[in-house]
């Protein structure tokens, strides 16, 4: 496993520029928020690499709806033990960062064209704080989730994407949680990783490289390989809204790119300028 192909490039380009960058990190078991894990401690690394944030905005897999688009907007949102069958610790991790609710408001505002509606109902899931502890231990930089709408076509995510990516020059960080591969049905711990896992993993590699985001929100292009990667889609398409904020200028650097669990692909990335 790789974590970043030039750690120091990053950081002298992050210094570089005062946009943010937009990241999307493959979170997979929550066991990793407990456990010293590779995955773990590239998220530690990354977080003293990034520019503090003056809020983030997360795209989390575990926070879905229908027919809109739910843009958290609580001032002290509650963190959500959203799994079952964990170690207690698990239930007992905290993650009490403030919300940013007149942003937040301003987001769905933003959002219309996509039925944002503001919503306090929600939190933060594991898909955003078992991250983020790591990211940002301290909880103290504003953090509020944005819903992904599960009946919207894949292209949606991009187009959201799209009109969130103004926000990076306001100084927010973008974050989008979930996993390029996502199949628990297929899941075997200690196995080697499965064809097809490894197979869409490459396939969303390559079209990530080419920017060609246009075939990784097909779904006929994708074809049966997009069923057996996401047997539902949840897990894929925060990684689309990122690919959707990356600017033309930016930069495509590469995380964690390893299978795990024979079916579930670790792989992060990060746009930012060059």
């Amino acid at each position: 496993m790789s974590f970043v192909t030039d750690l120091r490039r990053l950081r002298d380009s992050l210094a570089r520029s005062d946009r943010m960058p937009v990241v999307f990190l493959g979170h997979g078991s929550p066991m990793n928020a407990l456990e010293d894990t590779d995955y773990s401690r590239a998220w530690s690394e990354l977080g003293r690499t990034l520019p503090r944030p003056k809020a983030i905005l997360v795209v989390s897999a575990h926070w879905m709806s229908k027919g809109t688009t739910l843009v958290a907007t609580e001032a002290k949102p509650e963190t959500i033990h959203d799994f079952y069958g964990f170690p207690e610790p698990l239930y007992e991790m905290q993650y009490p960062a403030p919300g940013a609710p007149e942003l937040a408001r301003e987001v769905t505002s933003l959002l219309a064209s996509h039925h944002g509606e503001s919503d306090e109902s929600w939190g933060l899931d594991h898909g955003s704080w078992a991250v983020l502890k790591f990211l940002y231990p301290g909880a103290d930089v504003p953090v509020f989730q944005v819903s992904i709408d599960m009946t919207a076509p894949l292209s949606d995510q991009l187009e959201i994407g799209a009109l969130l990516s103004e926000l990076r020059d306001r100084g927010v960080l973008i974050l989008g949680s979930g996993n390029v591969v996502h199949n628990l049905r297929a899941m075997r711990p200690g196995g080697a990783p499965l064809d097809f896992a490894e197979e869409f993993d490459t396939l969303f590699a390559d079209r990530l490289e080419a920017r060609d985001m246009a075939t990784l929100a097909d779904r006929e292009k994708l074809g049966s390989l997009l069923k057996m990667a996401h047997p539902s889609h949840d897990h894929y398409l925060p990684a689309l809204t990122i690919a959707g904020a990356a600017g033309a200028g930016d930069q495509l650097t590469w995380m964690t790119d390893a299978i795990d669990l024979g079916s579930v692909s670790m792989r992060s990335f990060i746009f930012h300028a060059a």
